[in-house]
């Protein structure tokens, strides 16, 4: 057999697991639904979430780091230059990622550079993923899905253009826009995409959490977290913000 066959029948079965995957996560959120102790609903109030209100009563530390973060913009990769299955949705140089965890790994180079985030990022209960995304000028994040409702997500406002209702969220059918020092909570296996139609950057720091669940829901949650850890999903990216870090003497 050719190498060029193998190497086709070895990106065919990758598309098959990934594909199965995604539908197998997919399928447990009517589960995880069931399960849940908070709102199901796209939007999820912050009264939930009480800690949201002291990441935002700091926001402004946060944001003087993420200011000499992006001085160096060059510095800073794209969001598919460190995980290929963002391809679809990152093009160019427009969804940059500053990362301080990936699945709950913390990546210590970064959050030594910016040791305020890291320190109301290590006061949150159960994080798995938190970054500085830093959306271009006039682009759209095309419409999406998370992998799966056992996390939930948050964005603190760190940067956002003065004409707010020109850069909006659209998750399932609602929709909003962000404000500085301010969270907006949503269940991103809904449907959402994102429009930044202003001639400005929009910087949030993006933030997903383990969904609170009862005891059996807990447990599956821990177990499908699990899995996604432990594949080439989570592990690639990793790999790939090592050598980038490396490469770009972010230490």
């Amino acid at each position: 057999m050719s190498t060029s066959i193998t190497d086709r029948i070895s990106v065919y079965q990758h598309k098959l697991v990934k594909r199965l995957g995604k539908r197998f996560l997919r399928k447990m959120g009517e589960f995880q639904s069931r399960h849940s102790l908070v709102s199901t609903e796209p939007f999820i109030s912050q009264t939930s979430f009480k800690w949201t209100y002291e990441l935002e009563s700091n926001w402004q530390k946060i944001r003087q780091e993420l200011d000499k973060v992006i001085r160096n913009p060059e510095d800073i990769p794209a969001f598919h230059q460190l995980s290929e299955d963002q391809t679809r949705i990152s093009k160019g140089n427009n969804w940059k990622v500053f990362t301080f965890y990936v699945f709950g790994k913390r990546v210590d180079e970064n959050c030594v550079i910016c040791p305020e985030t890291a320190k109301e990022l290590g006061k949150i209960k159960n994080l798995q993923n938190a970054f500085f995304s830093i959306l271009a000028p006039h682009y759209h994040i095309p419409a999406h899905k998370g992998p799966t409702r056992a996390i939930i997500r948050v964005h603190l406002g760190l940067i956002i253009p003065e004409q707010r209702e020109k850069c909006w969220i659209r998750v399932h059918d609602k929709f909003t826009t962000w404000e500085e020092g301010k969270c907006i909570i949503f269940d991103d296996s809904y449907e959402h995409e994102v429009h930044n139609e202003t001639d400005q950057l929009r910087v949030v720091l993006f933030l997903d959490f383990d969904r609170p669940m009862d005891r059996v829901g807990t447990w599956v949650n821990n177990l499908v977290v699990g899995l996604l850890r432990s594949s080439n999903y989570v592990k690639q990216p990793l790999k790939n913000l090592s050598v980038w870090n490396k490469q770009h003497n972010t230490k």
